[in-house]
């Protein structure tokens, strides 16, 4: 007989729970309803987010075929090595979990979600056992969902935005929160892989593939040439023109705008000194960007469609009021209650709780609180959905324990170092 597994049981609980609180409430209407707008709103977002896999994979193709994944991988290799001894440190999943933390860390959410598709594919190629997580995978996602931020630009333009005294304050509480979530997030996958030794599922043989020698000739000092003058053009305009910019909109907002560009001007130029066909790699990394974006549909769905029906019912309501005599004794506003349960279920609505919140009182200590969690911590069920999803996972093993282990401790540190700064 198959036990129930983590995700099966999630679910279940949360449109149960919808249907019953309906019965009380009389909101069978407005469950009904946001069971049809959270599965459209899943397409939606789907659908929005097929040209970014498909950009963002195509790009990181060019970086692998030109050599630079691994030389990424090398640099950090005695970390990583000691995380995911599983994985060999040759692998390409090394590189692409790297790139993906890193664009976790600036708080470039478009482009860190293809990065961890990638990465998630990459480990998936390790796994004998197709459609159980490895223990890599489970650290990963770990760790994603404990939201490595070091630049919630985001959060910042929006304090930014409704005119708070100090924008980017939160700043340091949001990085020491996130540290301390991540580290949790590390303990409690390490602790379970400890407990849970026989259930792992058989690796895959790992053949290195052969290195690609460089290439030295003149033609490739050409395109170094080309590559300089294009940056001293590039560093040129932007002093020329973007020192009212800076002015008028904040530099905040100007690193924000110019990050992505030139991330990904970066990249492709990599490909193009180490003479990659720059846009047949693109086009052929952007079509299996395309299919993992068309895959990740129904897990999507099913999520959305469920934590809709449960806000929808009342009982995020009810579960916010029967915490909050705990809440309001460790010192945790009871408007903020929401934003916490709201976080890990869905990204744009606890974003939107946070922007209310921040447009209404932008220099409260529930303001600074709500725009700290949001920057500290990450929408685990989506992100769960997607990156395991994206790979035919269903046996999800401790990832999801562990993943919520981080977010308890996420928005408990979020407090702390609120109540310390503000």
């Amino acid at each position: 007989m198959n036990k129930i597994k983590p995700m099966d049981a999630i679910w279940l609980a949360l449109v149960l729970t919808s249907i019953l609180v309906a019965a009380w409430t009389g909101r069978f209407a407005a469950v009904t309803q946001a069971s049809f707008d959270g599965a459209k709103a899943a397409v939606t977002l789907a659908i929005g987010l097929i040209g970014a896999m498909a950009l963002w994979l195509g790009i990181i193709k060019v970086l692998e075929e030109a050599g630079a994944m691994k030389v990424i991988a090398r640099l950090i290799t005695p970390v990583m090595r000691r995380l995911f001894p599983d994985v060999p440190p040759d692998h390409p999943a090394m590189s692409s979990m790297v790139m993906n933390m890193a664009a976790n860390a600036l708080g470039l959410g478009n482009a860190a979600t293809p990065l961890g598709i990638k990465a998630m594919q990459e480990l998936d190629t390790l796994s004998a056992e197709k459609g159980t997580a490895t223990d890599a995978m489970c650290l990963f996602l770990a760790v994603n969902t404990s939201s490595v931020t070091v630049l919630p630009l985001g959060v910042i333009a929006v304090r930014a935005a409704a005119g708070a005294t100090e924008p980017a304050a939160i700043l340091i509480p949001a990085i020491l929160a996130t540290g301390v979530s991540t580290m949790m997030a590390i303990v409690a996958s390490l602790s379970f892989r400890k407990w849970m030794p026989g259930k792992a599922p058989v690796l895959a043989e790992y053949v290195p593939a052969e290195e690609v020698e460089g290439d030295n000739s003149s033609s490739s000092k050409s395109r170094i040439a080309i590559v300089i003058l294009f940056f001293v053009v590039l560093v040129a305009g932007m002093l020329h023109t973007q020192g009212s910019l800076a002015e008028k909109q904040g530099l905040t907002t100007l690193f924000t705008e110019a990050l992505i560009p030139l991330l990904m001007a970066f990249f492709l130029l990599v490909g193009f000194i180490k003479r990659v066909p720059i846009y047949e790699t693109l086009t052929a990394g952007a079509s299996e960007g395309f299919k993992v974006a068309v895959k990740i549909i129904p897990f999507m769905v099913a999520i959305f469609a469920a934590t809709a029906m449960f806000r929808a019912s009342g009982a995020m309501d009810i579960l916010s009021s029967l915490i909050s005599p705990l809440t309001t004794f460790i010192g945790m506003p009871t408007e903020a209650i929401s934003m916490a349960l709201i976080r890990p279920l869905s990204g744009s609505g606890a974003f939107g709780v946070m922007s209310e919140i921040v447009q209404r009182e932008p220099n409260s200590f529930l303001s600074y609180l709500v725009s700290v969690m949001q920057g500290s911590t990450e929408t685990t069920f989506y992100v769960l959905a997607v990156y395991f999803g994206a790979v035919g996972i269903r046996r999800t093993r401790y990832a999801l324990p562990a993943a919520l282990i981080a977010d308890v401790s996420g928005v408990l540190a979020a407090l702390v170092f609120s109540h310390l700064f503000f």
